[in-house]
C-alpha cells in the first residue's frame, strides 16, 4: 500500500514491452487532451500505442497519457458497505480511504513513472482538475519519490498556450487539491449517511435507492417550494381590452392599441378586475367609431452589448437554441479539448490585458459563415473596446474562441452550433450598442384612453452580429396630438392570473450561483443526477412527489439538509481551504460535527419519516384503479430491471400488464376516458416514445392478418406470417406456431400499417406501407424481409465504437444508444449507476468494467 492508500495493481512491475525509457511523462486529465498536446509539443510527429487498453502517445523520448478525470476515489473501507449491519450514523465518523476506480489506468501511471526523469502534470486548472492533479502525482510518488513533477496551468489547448504553459512550468497548487479532496470527503458522508438512513426507513433498497447529497438537497428544495407555490396558487379572473387604430381606413397601417387606466397608485394598468367595468369599456369602445390622439411620445434607447460569457451565462444562451445544462458543457468541454474554445469553467466576465481582440478577429476573416461579421468589426472607425463583466478572476478568461477555426466536417452539427455561439457572443463584447427609437401614442375614446407602443430598430449594432435576441419591431405609424383616428375591431378578452413558472434548468443554475450552491464545475451535474435519481421530470424540471416528500421530511426533522445557508457555508469553507486560511482536517470535522446534530433530530422520527417516504414514492407510480379487484394499479421493477404494471394487492391479486423493454416509463398527467388509467411516455434516449394507457395497449394485443408463408417452418410445418400487436405495444411480423416457431421481423411502433397488392419476387411477401397521423404521404416499408435487411446493413455500416470493447454486443449497445450511450466518450463521461437504471439487463458493476476498458 502506498502513500495515497492506493494499492499496487499487480502488472506494475513490468516495464512497457519494447519500449525504451522514458525522459519525460506528461499526464492530462484525458485521452482526447492527450492526443491533442502530444500533436502540438511533438510537431504532429508522435506516435500511438497502447499499455492496458490505454492510447500512450510518445515522441521523442516523451510520453503523454490521458486519464480519464479522476482514476482515485475515495469511499468508506468495506466492512462499511453492508446497509443493514451498519447503521447509517457509523458513517459519520468512519474512516475514508482512496482506491483506484479506473485500474488499468493506474496500473499504466505507475508503469510509465518508473522510468521518467521527469514528469508533468498537465490536467485541467480549476480546483477539480488540480485534485485529479494531485491524485496522479501521489501516484507517481509511490514508485518514484524523487523524480521532479512540475504543473502547467493553461486556459485552451492551442500552440501558443500550450507552448508558454511548458516553457513556464509552475508547481502543483496542494492548497487547491485539498479544497477539491475536502468536496470528495463531505459530500461521502453526507450523501452515504443519509441516502441510507432515508432508503432504509423507507425500504427502498438496491437501484432504488432514495438518494440525498448535500448540494443536490437545497437544489431540490429550490423546485419543491416553486412547486408548492404554483400547486397553492389560486388564479385570479381578469379582463384586458384591445382595438384598431387607423390614420385612414384606405391606407392600410392599422395598428392595435390597448386599453388602460390609472390605477391608485397612479400607474398605468391594463388589468381591468371588475367584470362590470370590463363590459361597459368594451360597450363604449364597441359604440366609437374614432379615436383623438392626446399624447405622442418619441424616445431613443441605448440596448447595450452583452458581456463576455462565464459559465452561467454561457449555460444559459446555449439553453435559449435547446441545449440542457449537461449538454451545452460536455459539448464545451470538448471543443476546448480540440483546441478551438477557451476552458468552458470560469467566473470570469473580464477579458484580460494580454487579449488581442482584432488578432482574435483576423483568425476569422474570410471564413465562409464568419468571416464577414469579423471583417464588419475590424472595418470599424473606433477601436474595439469590449464590453465587461462584474466579476473578474485571475484563473480563466472569459469564455471565447481562441482562432482555431473547425472545418465544418469535422465538428457535428451540434458542436459547430455551440462553438458559432461562443465566436458571436466574442464579437458581440466587441460591437456597438443597438439603438431602438420608441413611440407612445395615446388616444382617447369617450373618456377612456388606449395606448399602442411602437418600437423600430434604428441601429442594429451588436444584434447584426449577434443574432440570438429578439430584435422584432412593433409597427405603430407617426401620427400628431389631436390627430383623429378610426377604431374598429374592438375585442375583450377574459384571462387569469397564472402561477408562477417552475425554474429552467439555465435559471436554476444561475439561482444557484445567487444562493453560493455548488460550484461553476458541479451545478448542471447536480441537476442532471436529480433527474437521474428521479426527482425531478421533463424540462423544465419538475419535482416528483418522492422529492416533494423528501423535502418534507427534511425540513420537519432535520432543516439543515436542505439548507442553502448551511451548503453556502461549507463552499465558503472550501474556498479557504484553497486560500491556505483553512486546513481539510478542520472543514472536513466541522461539517462530521453538523452531521452529527442532523442525526440526532432524525434518530426518534424513523418509522415516521419511512412511513412518509412509502406513500409518496406510491404517488409517484400509481396510474389508477385495478380493473380485477380496484385497488391500485403501480409501475413496478421486475427483479430483472424491466418494467410492469402491476396491482398493489398482489400476491391477493396477480393482475399485470406489459410495458415496452425498451427505455423507463414515465407516467404522464393525461387519463385514458375508457379505463381511468394514466398513459405512460416511454424514456429511451432518442426513441422516446408515447405508449399510452397500457389496458389499452394490452385490449389492442393479438395477431392481424396472415401475410404469408414462414421462411423458417412454413415449408414442413405450415407456418405462416403474421402481423402481431404484442401487449407492451411493440409490432412484428411473426409465425402464427410461436412459441414453437420464434422467427420475428420487427414493425414501427406507430401508424397505420397497410398490406399492399404488390409483392417481393425474391420471398414472395405483400409489400407494407405505413400511413402516419398526419398528411405526410405513406412510408413505404417493402417486404418485411427485406427491409430488415436493409436495416441490419445499415447498423453495421454505420457501426458502434461500443462494440469494440469486450463484453459489449450489438444488442447492448443498442440498449445503450437507445440510452442516449452512443460511443465510448459517451460510456466513459456517464454515471454507472444512472446507465444501470435505463438500461434492462445492465449493472452499474458491469457498466464500470467497460469505462476501465474504455
Amino acid at each position: 500500500m502506498g502513500a495515497t492508500g492506493v494499492a499496487a495493481p499487480n502488472d506494475d512491475r513490468h516495464e512497457p514491452r519494447g519500449r525504451c525509457a522514458s525522459v519525460e511523462l506528461i499526464i492530462t486529465e484525458k485521452d482526447n487532451a492527450a492526443r491533442r498536446i502530444a500533436d502540438i509539443l511533438s510537431g504532429e510527429s508522435m506516435q500511438s500505442t497502447r499499455e492496458n487498453g490505454v492510447n500512450v502517445y510518445e515522441w521523442g523520448g516523451t510520453r503523454c497519457v490521458g486519464l480519464s478525470g479522476h482514476v482515485v476515489g475515495v469511499d468508506f473501507p468495506p466492512e462499511y458497505g453492508d446497509w443493514r449491519d451498519v447503521e447509517p450514523v457509523e458513517l459519520i465518523d468512519a474512516s475514508v480511504e482512496k482506491r483506484p476506480t479506473k485500474e488499468n489506468i493506474v496500473a499504466t501511471l505507475r508503469l510509465l513513472s518508473r522510468r521518467a526523469e521527469q514528469v508533468t502534470i498537465a490536467t485541467d486548472y480549476d480546483r477539480e482538475g488540480e485534485l485529479i492533479g494531485k491524485e496522479a502525482y501521489e501516484i507517481v510518488r509511490d514508485v518514484d519519490e524523487d523524480v521532479p513533477i512540475r504543473r502547467v496551468r493553461f486556459s485552451s489547448i492551442t500552440e501558443n498556450e500550450v507552448t508558454r504553459a511548458f516553457d513556464q512550468p509552475e508547481s502543483l497548487d496542494f492548497d487547491l487539491a485539498a479544497a477539491g479532496e475536502a468536496r470528495q470527503i463531505i459530500d461521502l458522508v453526507w450523501g452515504a449517511s443519509l441516502t441510507r438512513f432515508l432508503s432504509l426507513s423507507a425500504g427502498q433498497l438496491g437501484n432504488d435507492f432514495i438518494s440525498v447529497g448535500r448540494v443536490q438537497s437545497p437544489t431540490l428544495k429550490l423546485l419543491v417550494d416553486r412547486e408548492r407555490e404554483i400547486e397553492a396558487f389560486d388564479p385570479d379572473d381578469y379582463w384586458e381590452l384591445f382595438a384598431e387604430l387607423a390614420k385612414d381606413e384606405d391606407e392600410g397601417d392599422a395598428f392595435e392599441a390597448q386599453y388602460f387606466y390609472r390605477d391608485e397608485d397612479d400607474n398605468e394598468a391594463e388589468r381591468v378586475w371588475d367584470e362590470s367595468i370590463a363590459e361597459s369599456v368594451f360597450e363604449t369602445l364597441s359604440s366609437a367609431s374614432e379615436a383623438t390622439v392626446v399624447d405622442v411620445n418619441r424616445r431613443t434607447r441605448t440596448d447595450t452589448p452583452p458581456a463576455p460569457f462565464n459559465t452561467t451565462q454561457f449555460i444559459r444562451a446555449a439553453s435559449a437554441i435547446g441545449y440542457s445544462a449537461k449538454r451545452a458543457m460536455s459539448i464545451a468541454e470538448d471543443l476546448y479539448t480540440a483546441g478551438y474554445m477557451t476552458y468552458p469553467r470560469t467566473d470570469n466576465t473580464v477579458y484580460p490585458d494580454d487579449l488581442d481582440p482584432e488578432a482574435l478577429l483576423d483568425d476569422f476573416v474570410g471564413h465562409p459563415t464568419l468571416g464577414e461579421s469579423a471583417e464588419d468589426l475590424l472595418e470599424t472607425d473606433d477601436d474595439l473596446v469590449a464590453t465587461e463583466g462584474d466579476e473578474e478572476t485571475t484563473d480563466h478568461p472569459p469564455i471565447h474562441p481562441t482562432g482555431e477555426i473547425p472545418a465544418r466536417g469535422e465538428v457535428s452539427d451540434d458542436e459547430w452550433e455551440i462553438f458559432e455561439l461562443v465566436v458571436r457572443r466574442f464579437y458581440a463584447t466587441l460591437a456597438d450598442a443597438a439603438r431602438w427609437e420608441h413611440l407612445k401614442v395615446v388616444a382617447d375614446v369617450a373618456d377612456h384612453s388606449l395606448k399602442a407602443n411602437g418600437k423600430r430598430l434604428v441601429e442594429p449594432g451588436y444584434h447584426a452580429v449577434y443574432p440570438y435576441f429578439n430584435t422584432s419591431e412593433n409597427f405603430v405609424p407617426d401620427v400628431t396630438e389631436g390627430e383623429t383616428l378610426a377604431l374598429s375591431d374592438a375585442e375583450i378578452e377574459e384571462k387569469q392570473t397564472q402561477p408562477p413558472r417552475r425554474y429552467g434548468q439555465s435559471r436554476l443554475i444561475e439561482t444557484m450561483e445567487e444562493m453560493g450552491v455548488g460550484t461553476k464545475s458541479t451545478r448542471h451535474n447536480i441537476i442532471e443526477k436529480l433527474y437521474d435519481r428521479g426527482y425531478v421530470e421533463d424540462d423544465p424540471p419538475r419535482p416528483t412527489r418522492l422529492a416533494m416528500a423528501v423535502v418534507d421530511a427534511a425540513e420537519q426533522f432535520a432543516d439543515e439538509v436542505v439548507s442553502e445557508e448551511m451548503t453556502a457555508q461549507l463552499e465558503a469553507d472550501m474556498d479557504a481551504i484553497a486560500s491556505g486560511e483553512a486546513s481539510l482536517d478542520d472543514v472536513t470535522a466541522e461539517s462530521r460535527e453538523m452531521l452529527d446534530e442532523i442525526f440526532d433530530e432524525l434518530a426518534d422520527s424513523r418509522d415516521e419519516i419511512g412511513d412518509h417516504l412509502r406513500k409518496s414514492l406510491k404517488d409517484d407510480k400509481r396510474l389508477g384503479p385495478c380493473p380485477e379487484c380496484g385497488e391500485d394499479l403501480l409501475v413496478r421493477r421486475s427483479r430483472y430491471g424491466s418494467y410492469f404494471v402491476g396491482c398493489d394487492g398482489y400476491p391477493d391479486c396477480e393482475y399485470t400488464l406489459q410495458l415496452p423493454s425498451t427505455g423507463k416509463p414515465h407516467i404522464l398527467d393525461d387519463t385514458c376516458d375508457e379505463h381511468d388509467l394514466k398513459e405512460i411516455k416511454m424514456l429511451a434516449g432518442r426513441q422516446t416514445f408515447v405508449h399510452g394507457c397500457p389496458q389499452c395497449a394490452a385490449d389492442d394485443a393479438g395477431e392481424g392478418p396472415v401475410i404469408g408463408d414462414c421462411p423458417e417452418c412454413g415449408a414442413e410445418h405450415g407456418g405462416e406470417l403474421a402481423i402481431k400487436t404484442l401487449q407492451s405495444g411493440s409490432r412484428l411480423v411473426g409465425c402464427t406456431r410461436y412459441p414453437d416457431c420464434e422467427y420475428s421481423l420487427p414493425l414501427p411502433r406507430r401508424g397505420e400499417i397497410e398490406v399492399t397488392d404488390e409483392r417481393c419476387d425474391e420471398h414472395d411477401l405483400p409489400e407494407l406501407r405505413v400511413h402516419g397521423d398526419d398528411d405526410d404521404e405513406p412510408w413505404e416499408l417493402g417486404c418485411p424481409i427485406c427491409n430488415y435487411r436493409e436495416y441490419q446493413a445499415r447498423e453495421a455500416e454505420s457501426g458502434s465504437d461500443l462494440e469494440a470493447l469486450d463484453g459489449i454486443g450489438a444488442k447492448t449497445a443498442e440498449k445503450l444508444a437507445a440510452a442516449g450511450i452512443e460511443s465510448v466518450d459517451d460510456l466513459s463521461d456517464a454515471d454507472p449507476d444512472a446507465i444501470a437504471s435505463d438500461v434492462d439487463g445492465v449493472s452499474a458493476d458491469r457498466v464500470r468494467s467497460w469505462q476501465a476498458k474504455a
